[in-house]
């Protein structure tokens, strides 16, 4: 199986781990992730405003680019994934949105949507899944309890994202399972960190986070996941460390082996 691949800006810099993880556990999969030629920033939040266009370009660029490879495209930062998801949502559905993006950015034929844009996490359970993944796993992470951490962004909006349920996920419990290890299910996995307000108002994000934390304790878990790069910041610094967060693909590449 071979993949476009959007890694992201900070999965080249603060969040290598997700990356180069990713890579090695993908590879052991059998998955080819061809990362995209000359990406550019997702944008890193999505616009709300219905006439902003600039801040998608970038977006829209990625998705042509996998296109024209007649690939899906695979996202593994949380964040990059809401964007350019979301983005292709309106490249597909807003002709004003569409309309505007492809006049300006001069492709030969008008992107309209046409990438299947697919999270690393759907991309182990719809495309490989995790009954093979279970039979390919070399090291299991017998006896170890795990937390997984949604956050907000994979699973918001649900009618767009179409990621989980967003009240009641189950995509990476499922994947903790198939690693061999025992997922802790908490109050607060789906509830927002406060990663966005710790420039803003560091109390309020400590208070969000520490609530994280503390419900993932309370469940008797050892440590947390995530795929999200901001959320994994918050989680360890602006709380009191007493759980290591790593992100998922890190345990992964444990599992198969090639960590």
């Amino acid at each position: 199986m071979t993949y476009s691949y959007f890694p992201g800006c900070t999965l080249k810099t603060k969040a290598k781990e997700l990356d180069s993880y990713g890579r090695k556990a993908a590879e052991a999969l059998g998955v080819t992730l061809e990362e995209l030629d000359d990406w550019q920033c997702c944008g890193a939040v999505y616009p709300m405003a219905k006439d902003e266009i600039a801040t998608k370009l970038s977006s829209v660029r990625a998705l042509n680019s996998a296109k024209q490879k007649s690939q899906p495209l695979v996202t593994i930062c949380s964040a990059c994934h809401h964007v350019i998801k979301l983005v292709n949502n309106d490249m597909k559905n807003d002709e004003n949105i569409a309309l505007r993006a492809n006049n300006y950015l001069g492709f030969d034929e008008p992107y309209k949507g046409e990438t299947e844009v697919i999270h690393y996490l759907e991309m182990l359970r719809d495309k490989i899944g995790f009954d093979t993944i279970k039979q390919k796993v070399v090291n299991p992470l017998k006896g170890r309890k795990i937390a997984a951490y949604y956050g907000c962004m994979l699973l918001r909006p649900s009618k767009e994202m179409q990621f989980d349920d967003p009240e009641n996920p189950t995509i990476m419990e499922d994947f903790i399972r198939a690693i061999g290890a025992e997922p802790v299910e908490y109050a607060f996995r789906n509830e927002c960190c406060g990663g966005y307000m710790t420039m803003n108002d560091k109390s309020l994000a400590q208070k969000a986070a520490g609530k994280v934390v503390a419900s993932a304790k309370l469940k008797g878990a050892d440590e947390i996941i995530t795929a999200c790069p901001l959320c994994l910041y918050n989680l360890k610094q602006n709380t009191d460390g007493s759980l290591p967060v790593t992100f998922f693909t890190e345990l992964l590449a444990e599992a198969l082996g090639v960590k």
